[in-house]
């Protein structure tokens, strides 16, 4: 295990342990999209993102393929990314409600941003063998970062993920207790004594349909506020 989370996100970047993600993420960078044609795509595995010491922590499901994938920044270029740093900005958790690439000076402040695929998969949905060999980079995330108290989960499979994570750190339900569903909104105490708050995700086929609304995601952080301090009003 990586003794930081400089160290964790060295071997993120480095990895390429899963073949099609890896050949998926340097075909997006060569063809490009017609908008970003001049750039040059990162292309590679996205590290995580924030502040080391953070009481919140974020997991996305993964970079998106002209974003992320692009900018080499977790949730920077892309509408999804547009609808989550506007919320954190609005909350205090950034000091920037844009993020548009590596050098805009977006800096995270009391958060902390992962997910649960670190590479682009093709059409948005990583093969469960993807995701169970990325896991063990969060699962060393959440053994190294010992200040969160506030756990968002975007969308199902990050809800899953999270919680598989938990299982395999160790962290075993509590005796009669079942698996938690997933749902906007949903409230639980972890086996490590945070709170996990599940949302959907501000993917454009939520938040375009009307399934994700501006005041639905907003209430996602009115409940993170009110939890900053442990106590776990549910």
């Amino acid at each position: 295990m990586a003794s930081n989370l400089d160290g964790v996100n060295l071997k993120i970047v480095s990895c390429t342990r899963c073949d099609r993600l890896v050949r998926y993420c340097q075909e997006i960078s060569s063809v490009k999209k017609r908008m970003y044609i001049s750039e040059d795509y990162w292309g590679k595995p996205v590290p995580s993102l924030g502040n080391h010491n953070a009481e919140v922590l974020i997991i996305g499901l993964a970079p998106a393929a002209h974003g992320a994938n692009r900018t080499g920044r977790m949730f920077t270029g892309d509408m999804s990314g547009a609808w989550l740093f506007r919320t954190l900005n609005k909350y205090g958790f950034s000091n920037s409600p844009d993020s548009f690439n590596k050098n805009d000076g977006l800096m995270l402040k009391n958060v902390y941003i992962s997910s649960i695929i670190h590479c682009a998969p093709p059409n948005n949905k990583p093969f469960q063998k993807e995701v169970d060999m990325c896991l063990n980079f969060l699962i060393e995330e959440i053994k190294l970062l010992k200040n969160v108290k506030v756990v968002v989960t975007l969308g199902k499979l990050a809800f899953d993920g999270y919680y598989k994570a938990l299982k395999v750190s160790g962290y075993p339900q509590k005796s009669g207790q079942t698996k938690p569903r997933f749902g906007h909104g949903a409230r639980y105490e972890t086996p490590d004594g945070k709170l996990l708050i599940s949302s959907f995700h501000p993917s454009r086929q939520n938040t375009q349909t009307g399934r994700l609304t501006r005041e639905m995601f907003d209430s996602i952080f009115d409940i993170v506020k009110t939890n900053m301090d442990g106590t776990f009003k549910v």
